[in-house]
């Protein structure tokens, strides 16, 4: 379970994988009951198996984890007590106990101090490679992926463009990315809600990268959690649609503080829905009064040049 945040589960199989690669996730509960005497302890097992079959080369790999999480025991106890003049009474009392196993967790500045030790790692990687890393946060359904789609059919030939795809399950971000033609690698983290440093570090192994490039990580969906944690980028984007209230900033202020860049997307829409672009601009500036803006409509092109051209001047100075 992450320390800050409380998300994922203890030892929860964090999956990182290439496109080619299917993964299925069996999981099952059940409990035992044991007899100790006069008490009963009941104890609650989770697993989970893991199987990632290479669908290109037919080879099969299967890779179990078990979960076991005893830290749920029931106990009765029967007590007996005499009352004078009578004979002894029985009364049974259900006790639950909860017994917590194995590490403590961890308090949050601790944590977050683990992670950032793990980012200034991989920032200097990133600096040792001249990789551009940029980490792109959002609510889902923002055009994250739609947006990495376009910049790479638009500047593979110009510059080498990597990515690493962040979500709870499936590679179907992965698939996408590899059909525009860029490197990808897929982490699924389960139930967990944001993408840290050492997820980012063990992708990086299985990420084919040369020297000179940008590095495109596509967080999980949320803008909450991925505020916390750094990962080594030079630049934190932020990415909104005109389909999202206006106040976004406002309700989420550690994203957009600790932001560089805000992407507004789907402008094609504006005329169609109660967004107020000004005023989303406004709300982020007293938040980030350094936020830089990128007005665009990933469907229709407009306003992507832009964005381009400062991806492309941006790579040329790392």
């Amino acid at each position: 379970m992450c320390g800050t945040c409380g998300c994922g589960q203890p030892d929860q199989p964090v999956l990182i994988l290439k496109p080619g690669e299917e993964e299925h996730m069996h999981n099952y509960f059940h409990s035992h009951t044991h007899h100790h005497g006069d008490e009963a302890h009941t104890h609650s097992h989770s697993h989970s198996y893991v199987h990632a079959h290479h669908t290109d080369d037919k080879a099969h790999v299967h890779d179990h984890e078990h979960q076991h999480d005893a830290s749920d025991h029931e106990h009765q106890h029967m007590h007996g007590h005499v009352h004078e003049g009578e004979g002894m009474e029985m009364h049974e009392h259900h006790h639950a106990h909860e017994h917590q196993h194995g590490r403590q967790v961890m308090v949050e500045e601790d944590a977050l101090h683990e992670n950032n030790l793990l980012a200034e790692r991989n920032r200097g990687f990133f600096e040792a490679k001249k990789l551009l890393a940029l980490n792109l946060v959002s609510s889902p359904g923002s055009g994250k992926t739609s947006l990495l789609e376009k910049t790479i059919i638009a500047l593979k030939e110009k510059v080498n463009i990597y990515v690493i795809e962040g979500d709870q399950q499936t590679m179907n971000d992965a698939g996408r990315i590899d059909q525009a033609g860029a490197p990808v690698v897929q982490i699924n983290t389960g139930n967990g809600c944001h993408l840290d440093a050492a997820m980012i570090n063990k992708a990086l192994k299985r990420l084919d990268i040369s020297d000179d490039g940008i590095l495109m990580i596509e967080n999980v969906g949320n803008l909450v959690c991925p505020s916390l944690f750094d990962l080594g980028e030079a630049l934190r984007v932020v990415i909104i649609s005109v389909t999202e209230g206006d106040d976004k900033p406002l309700k989420y202020p550690t994203m957009f503080e600790t932001s560089h860049i805000c992407v507004i997307n789907k402008t094609d829409l504006l005329p169609y829905v109660d967004f107020d672009v000004e005023k989303t601009r406004e709300y982020a500036l007293r938040v980030n009064p350094e936020l830089k803006f990128f007005e665009v409509s990933v469907k229709s092109g407009e306003g992507m040049e832009d964005w381009f051209n400062f991806l492309l001047t941006e790579w040329k100075k790392a």
